[in-house]
C-alpha cells in the first residue's frame, strides 16, 4: 500500500463506494508479514514513496519468487529485483503464478522486473526530468545499467553516455556529450581504475553528481577501493559517492533528486 492507494481508498469511502469498517480493516493490515525466511515491508511505499525492492544475491530462486508474489499480492504494482542470477530468473519465469503477469530479466545488469495485474503496459510510468549516466569505460556498463534500470523503474528519463573516460577525455568534451551533460538534472558518474571521471564531470556541470566506483581495474585498484577513495577525495564541489558497484543506490538517489 502506498500513498495513492490510501487516497483512492479515502475517496471511495467519501463517495460511499466502500463501507467505513471495510476501509478501517484495510488500513489495519500489518506493515509487514513474517514469511519465515523474510518479512516483506508492505508499507514502504506509503512511508517513502517507493515500494520494497528485492536484493536477489544470497537468496534462493524459490525465496525470490515467493517474496515477489507476496509483494504483488499485497498491492505492489511492480517489483524490482537486483543482483538476480540467470538461474533465479529462469526459475521465476518458469514457476510464476498468475499473480505475476509479466517478468523481464536484464542479463548484463542482473536486474529483474516483475509486474502484476492483467495489463502490465498500463503500469509503465511517464518518464520525467533527465538523469545522465556516464561511464569511464565499457567494462563499467553492468553497474551503469543497474543504475539506469533502477532510475527508469521509478519513472525517470535516463540518457546513457558510455565510454567517455579520462583516458580519452576529448570524448567527454565533445559538443554532443557536453550538450547532454549540461541539460541534466543529475549525473551519475561511474568509473573503475582511478575513478577520475567523477571529478572531471563534477567540475563541468551545475547539477548534483553521484559517483559510483566500480571494481574494474588491476591489482592496485583493490577491487574498487582506489576509485572509491579518489571519489571521496574529489576536489569538485557537488559530488557525492555511493558504495563500490552500487548502481542501484545511485539510481535510487538520482531518482529522488530528479523528482524532488
Amino acid at each position: 500500500m502506498d500513498e495513492k492507494d490510501i487516497l483512492k481508498l479515502l475517496k471511495q469511502v467519501k463517495a460511499g463506494e466502500i463501507p467505513v469498517d471495510d476501509a478501517v480493516l484495510k488500513l489495519k493490515e500489518a506493515p509487514f508479514e513474517d514469511m519465515g525466511f523474510a518479512r516483506p515491508d508492505l508499507h514502504r511505499g506509503l512511508r517513502q514513496g517507493r515500494s520494497e525492492v528485492i536484493y536477489g544475491q544470497g537468496k534462493t530462486p524459490e525465496q525470490i519468487l515467493k517474496i515477489t508474489e507476496h509483494l504483488i499480492a499485497h498491492g505492489q504494482d511492480k517489483v524490482l529485483i537486483t543482483r538476480m542470477s540467470r538461474e533465479a530468473s529462469e526459475y521465476l519465469d518458469r514457476e510464476k503464478s498468475e499473480t505475476i503477469a509479466e517478468f523481464t530479466y536484464h542479463n548484463l545488469s542482473r536486474v529483474g522486473i516483475a509486474c502484476g495485474g492483467s495489463d502490465p503496459s498500463s503500469k509503465e510510468p511517464s518518464l520525467t526530468g533527465k538523469i545522465v549516466i556516464a561511464t569511464g569505460g565499457t567494462s563499467d556498463i553492468p553497474v551503469a545499467e543497474e543504475a539506469a534500470l533502477t532510475a527508469e523503474f521509478y519513472g525517470n528519463n535516463v540518457v546513457r553516455l558510455y565510454d567517455v573516460g579520462v583516458a580519452g577525455i576529448h570524448r567527454l568534451l565533445h559538443k554532443d556529450a557536453m550538450d547532454i551533460l549540461m541539460t541534466a538534472n543529475v549525473v551519475i558518474a561511474i568509473a573503475g581504475m582511478e575513478g577520475a571521471l567523477a571529478s572531471v564531470v563534477g567540475g563541468l556541470v551545475d547539477c548534483p553528481v553521484i559517483a559510483v566506483p566500480t571494481s574494474v581495474g588491476y591489482g592496485a585498484s583493490f577491487g574498487g577501493l582506489s576509485a572509491l577513495l579518489s571519489m571521496l577525495n574529489s576536489c569538485a564541489s557537488g559530488v557525492s559517492v555511493v558504495n563500490i558497484d552500487n548502481g542501484f543506490g545511485a539510481g535510487y538517489l538520482a531518482s529522488m533528486i530528479n523528482q524532488k
